[in-house]
C-alpha cells in the first residue's frame, strides 16, 4: 500500500485548444501549483492537470474556470489524491504486477480520474496506467493490478463512481491474465 501524501489535483477539460493554452497560463500564474500535464486530447479538446496544496490548486482552478468560461467541458478538484494517480497519468510509476488485472473504461477524462482515485483508495491495488483522452477518442481508462479480491473491490468502487454519472463504458476483471497481456502493459 502507498503512503499517503497530501496533494491536491485540479483538472480542466476544454473544447478549445487555443483557449486551453490561455487557461493553462492563467492557472499557473494564479496559484503556486505544479503543471502535471497540459496538451491537446482527442477529439480536438485540451486537458490541463495541476497539483499542489489545496489553496494553490483552488486559486488556480477558480482562475482557470473563469478564463475558460463557456469552453469548459468538465472539471474536477480532488484533495488528498491517491499517491499513485499522478505516476499512473505520467507513466512514471513503479509497480509490481499482481495476480489479476482490472480495467475501467470511461467516456470522459474527468470521470476516469475520479473513478481511479476512488478505486485506488478502496483496496490495496497498484495503478498501472491512467490514459486520458489521447489516442483513445477522448475516452479514458485505468488499468490496475493486485490480488483478485482487491482488484474486484477496486473495480466495483470505480464502476459505481462512473455509473452514477452515466460515463462508464465498460469494466473487466481478469484473474491470472496471460503473460502476454501483462507484458503489453509495461
Amino acid at each position: 500500500m502507498h503512503t499517503m501524501t497530501i496533494r491536491t489535483l485540479g483538472v480542466i477539460e476544454l473544447n478549445s485548444i487555443a483557449k486551453g493554452y490561455l487557461v493553462t497560463d492563467t492557472m499557473l500564474k494564479a496559484g503556486n501549483v505544479d503543471l502535471v500535464k497540459a496538451h491537446s486530447i482527442c477529439p480536438g479538446k485540451y486537458l490541463v492537470l495541476i497539483s499542489g496544496d489545496v489553496g494553490g490548486v483552488k486559486a488556480a482552478m477558480s482562475a482557470g474556470l473563469e478564463t475558460g468560461a463557456g469552453w469548459v467541458v468538465d472539471h474536477l478538484t480532488i484533495a488528498n489524491i491517491h499517491p499513485g494517480i499522478i505516476p499512473a497519468i505520467t507513466g512514471t510509476g513503479q509497480m509490481e504486477m499482481g495476480e489479476s488485472l482490472g480495467v475501467l473504461e470511461f467516456f470522459g477524462v474527468v470521470s476516469g480520474i475520479a473513478a481511479a482515485d476512488q478505486a485506488a483508495k478502496a483496496a490495496q491495488v497498484e495503478l498501472i496506467e491512467l490514459r486520458l483522452g489521447f489516442a483513445v477518442g477522448g475516452k479514458s481508462f485505468v488499468t490496475l493490478t493486485g490480488d483478485i479480491s482487491a482488484v474486484t473491490a477496486a473495480v466495483e468502487v470505480g464502476t459505481d463512481a462512473a455509473e452514477t454519472a452515466g460515463l462508464l463504458v465498460n469494466q473487466v476483471i481478469i484473474p491470472r491474465p496471460h503473460q502476454g497481456v501483462m507484458d503489453s502493459l509495461v
